[in-house]
């Protein structure tokens, strides 16, 4: 009896130290210094402006460090594409030291310091949620941001909690983004091990999974954007709970998961993050209306277009060439809309021009509930799908009117794409087109001629310039 008394005790003890295990790495355990010949990283491949908050800030007393996916990329001699830095520094400290900063964010509050173009985000050390009183700010008082707030599912809604860089370490979300840089030094502070995971290639997520998911679930889409970018294997114990989990993308703000959209799509390698994207049932939760499309063997016209826009745009990041994000939506979104059109035109009895219109406004509508794609890139997407109708009407003067379309070369471009995908007649259309573009004057006259009458040789005639009406003289004259 007396040892199921203490078994029980030390299990209760035991939970007690452990209580805030999940998101807690023990320090003595993990914490590791590189000096400057251990790590490589040199400040000639820091960013100039970087450097220059770094210095203001330990200047003027407070601690500050290059953390994060800077410090990681350097590790593995990329070049970063941003250069973050987390100080002791309040936001409104870090105000008062740079004139050109700006604080943001009540989720996070975060200080952006400017340099033109170049904009350095700084963030004050985290704390743990779990130790801070939930705040709700009243609403007399909008300038205060509140100081934790958790959702029923255990998300996070508001979190400004200070704390010391140890706590900030094991607040980051995974391993190989621990890792912090100093300019005082020159040492980099690795927190759990991150060095490691990134020899091993490894990517793992700090605490418990379970619980570091359902506090951002947008950590999901990190963990596969890091592992595809970084040619990494996810972590077994990170992977596990992510498909079960993945629906937790619902409650994540649309304005948010837009930018993380552009993120996995625009990456360069867009087509393997789609695919492991949808192995872990997160590309269904951020483009809802393409689940139906989809099959076990990847064999649906909708498949087999995003799997052909994904690796043309990836080929084009290879070549620094310009990528439209209203393109990407708008072949990926396609069949689903001529499917709706569809559907439109037989239940209600419209034809099927109509029914195209009404389908192509419930589609994007449906859409942006889900990524909230703006109005500049909806409205683009809505002019390539209409140049779709109006590629068929070559007779008259309608070729001409349709070239002198702000988006025809888009337009055409995704013609040309569909033709790939559809019938005789669509990649007869195109190479109509493709035809129609290289001619001169009198040749394209004499193929909309052809369109005419079967073979005639009437070319367009060319519209005069009006003349002014002349006034007729007035009866008092």
């Amino acid at each position: 009896m007396g040892c199921i008394i203490f078994n029980r005790v030390a299990n209760f003890c035991r939970k007690v130290l452990n209580r805030d295990s999940s998101t807690r790495v023990p320090e003595e355990q993990t914490l590791q210094v590189y000096q400057r010949p251990e790590h490589g990283i040199s400040r000639k491949d820091i960013s100039e402006n970087a450097l220059k908050v770094l210095y203001r800030l330990n200047k003027a007393g407070y601690d500050a460090y290059l953390v994060g996916g800077g410090v990681r990329d350097l590790l593995l001699h990329k070049q970063p594409k941003d250069f973050d830095i987390a100080t002791n520094a309040t936001p409104e400290e870090i105000k008062k030291l740079f004139r050109n900063c700006r604080l943001i964010g009540r989720r996070f509050r975060l200080a952006h310091i400017l340099f033109g173009r170049d904009i350095i985000e700084v963030a004050t050390f985290r704390g743990h949620h779990s130790d801070a009183p939930i705040q709700v700010t009243p609403p007399q008082d909008k300038q205060k941001p509140q100081l934790s707030s958790r959702s029923e599912e255990g998300m996070l809604l508001r979190d400004n909690v200070y704390g010391t860089v140890e706590e900030d370490a094991e607040r980051r979300d995974f391993t190989i983004n621990a890792l912090y840089y100093s300019v005082k030094d020159f040492t980099v502070t690795d927190h759990a091990k991150g060095i490691d995971d990134l020899n091993n290639r490894i990517i793992r997520l700090m605490g418990d999974p379970e619980t570091r998911y359902r506090e951002d679930p947008v950590r999901m889409l990190r963990a596969v954007r890091f592992a595809v970018k970084l040619d990494m294997d996810i972590d077994p114990v990170t992977a596990a709970p992510i498909r079960e989990l993945a629906t937790l993308m619902q409650d994540i703000p649309s304005a948010r998961l837009f930018e993380e959209s552009l993120k996995l799509l625009q990456s360069g390698q867009g087509l393997e993050t789609y695919r492991m994207l949808r192995e872990y049932n997160l590309f269904q939760q951020l483009f809802p209306i393409l689940s139906d499309h989809f099959t076990e063997n990847n064999s649906s016209k909708t498949e087999k277009m995003i799997e052909h826009i994904l690796a043309s745009t990836d080929k084009r990041m290879a070549e620094d060439k310009r990528v439209n994000p209203a393109f990407i939506y708008a072949a990926m979104l396609w069949y689903p809309m001529m499917t709706r059109a569809e559907e439109v035109s037989f239940a209600s009895g419209l034809s099927f021009y109509d029914a195209f219109m009404v389908a192509s406004n419930d589609i994007l509508d449906e859409q942006v509930r889900s990524i909230a794609i703006p109005r500049r890139h909806t409205t683009t997407v809505r002019d390539i799908w209409q140049q779709q109708l109006r590629f068929s009407r070559r007779s008259g003067k309608r070729a001409f009117k349709t070239m002198e379309h702000p988006k025809f070369r888009a337009a055409y471009d995704f013609l040309e794409m569909r033709s790939l995908f559809e019938g005789s007649d669509i990649k007869e259309l195109a190479l109509w087109w493709n035809e129609f573009q290289d001619a001169d004057y009198n040749q394209r006259g004499q193929m909309v001629a052809n369109i005419n009458d079967g073979g005639g040789t009437r070319r367009p005639r060319r519209r005069r310039p009006q003349q002014p009406r002349r006034k007729k003289p007035s009866v008092n004259s």
